[in-house]
């Protein structure tokens, strides 16, 4: 059992969910089956413009052939593993790669760095982790009472390794998930409510926009960005209430079970869509669209 890294891009060929499966060919078979059970970091490749690069991470429940795609297999990630770094890491810093791993004995980068998935040792996933969780400046929190109470008796994340036995221990608390979510979605929005297009900064420097889950996590939602979507005070009791919705092309619904419809509408932007965030892969997701209109949404 051992660690891994697997490449995926948001254009990719494969049929990928990150927080929920990655789909791969058998010649990988092995190396993805050796992760199972353990944790792996995704990882966006250098030809992508503004590569993410290492990005998130995820544990690996199991591996099975894909039921639609003969030839092809699919990793299962663990529900509720999955969790995006609130940094980003690049695949080099000044000293080299970040990841040792690829280096060949003559230092260079080697082939094995072209690999779509591949085994990666306790020491670098415990550095490229520790840079991805650092929080050196995140975004505020909306009211002044959820900033105070990230200071009480707030638990710590833990990001730990036993080289001998190579294993990683790796706890994230429910309060660092919603805050680092929180960043992340608000970075993609550029703290702008999707609905209203309106950016608002109180006094006191916070944005006036909340992260919301568009599958909540009380229904197995995952903390990934585009489970997620920025929306202003109203605008997110309205959806959160299933008054409002979005089409897969992000056009706004509004239901017929509105007692004010003309007033909902009124608080809308005037394209009568969503603001999308500028890259693709973090645009909301027809997956967690359609919950959302199927389970949420007062038709």
């Amino acid at each position: 059992m051992g660690f891994g890294v697997f490449i995926h891009r948001s254009d990719s060929i494969y049929d990928d969910s990150p927080a929920e499966r990655y789909q791969f060919p058998s010649q990988y078979l092995r190396r993805v089956e050796a992760c199972v059970g353990n944790w792996i970091i995704y990882y966006e490749p250098s030809k992508i413009a503004e590569t993410r690069g290492y990005f998130a991470i995820a544990k690996v429940r199991q591996v099975i052939p894909d039921p639609g795609t003969p030839g092809m297999y699919l990793a299962l990630i663990e529900p509720g593993s999955y969790f995006d770094f609130a940094n980003p890491v690049p695949f080099s810093s000044p000293s080299g790669p970040v990841e040792r791993g690829v280096l060949n004995e003559q230092g260079r980068i080697s082939g094995r760095a072209q690999s779509a998935v591949r085994p990666i040792s306790p020491d670098d996933l415990n550095t490229i982790c520790g840079l991805g969780l650092a929080e050196n400046a995140p975004l505020l929190p909306r009211r002044d009472e959820d900033f105070h109470s990230l200071d009480l008796n707030e638990e710590q994340t833990t990001f730990s390794f036993d080289q001998q036995r190579e294993r990683v221990n790796l706890t994230v608390s429910r309060i660092l998930r919603d805050r680092v979510f929180r960043r992340i979605v608000l970075r993609a929005y550029d703290e702008r409510c999707a609905i209203t297009g309106l950016k608002l900064i109180n006094g006191m420097g916070r944005a006036e926009v909340a992260a919301a889950h568009i599958r909540p996590v009380e229904a197995h939602g995952p903390d990934i960005i585009s489970n997620g979507i920025a929306l202003s005070g109203t605008a997110h009791w309205m959806f959160d209430r299933g008054l409002i919705s979005l089409a897969d092309n992000l056009e706004i619904l509004v239901s017929r079970h509105t007692n004010d419809p003309d007033g909902a509408r009124s608080i809308i932007n005037n394209t009568g869509h969503a603001l999308a965030p500028r890259r693709i892969s973090d645009r909301p997701h027809p997956h967690f669209l359609k919950w959302h209109r199927e389970h949420c949404f007062k038709q």
